[in-house]
């Protein structure tokens, strides 16, 4: 059986239902602690491998992902692993893309959607999802 993350880790959200999803930037060493058991990386460009399963979602610095369909599977797919698994959402610096990923999945946890980057926001990292197009891409995710 996985064990969950520690919710008072930096880094970890906790959405409505329980589910607890790690946000970080890969241009920061890994954590301490387990990795993850599966991950979403958030790049314009192939990002260096792992030893766990990920997902690319291509999706350039400050912008939006390059296929929308392919975002919402991925991040479906790291929604519903993170009932029992440990996931990981990453971007470079853990904040823009990450943080609008992580808006996404709340949105999909059942917070309304004018509300998932206000949520993000006070529970993740206060500067979570940085541009207007990422705020109503979030706002507009269900």
């Amino acid at each position: 059986m996985t064990v969950a993350w520690d919710p008072t880790t930096p880094g970890v959200l906790r959405l409505p239902s329980g589910r607890l999803v790690r946000g970080r930037g890969l241009r920061r060493p890994l954590p301490p602690g387990p990795p993850p058991d599966f991950a979403v990386h958030l790049l314009g460009r192939r990002p260096p491998q792992v030893d766990w399963p990920t997902r690319w979602v291509r999706w350039p610095d400050f912008g939006l992902p390059a296929d929308r369909d392919d975002a919402r599977e991925a991040l479906r797919e790291a929604w519903e692993r993170a009932a029992g698994e440990r996931v990981e959402i990453a971007c470079g610096g853990g904040v823009g893309r990450t943080g609008t990923a992580l808006a996404c999945l709340a949105v999909l946890d059942g917070v309304p959607g004018d509300q998932a980057v206000a949520y993000v926001r006070a529970l993740y990292a206060r500067r979570a999802v940085e541009t207007p197009w990422q705020r109503r891409y979030a706002a507009r995710f269900a």
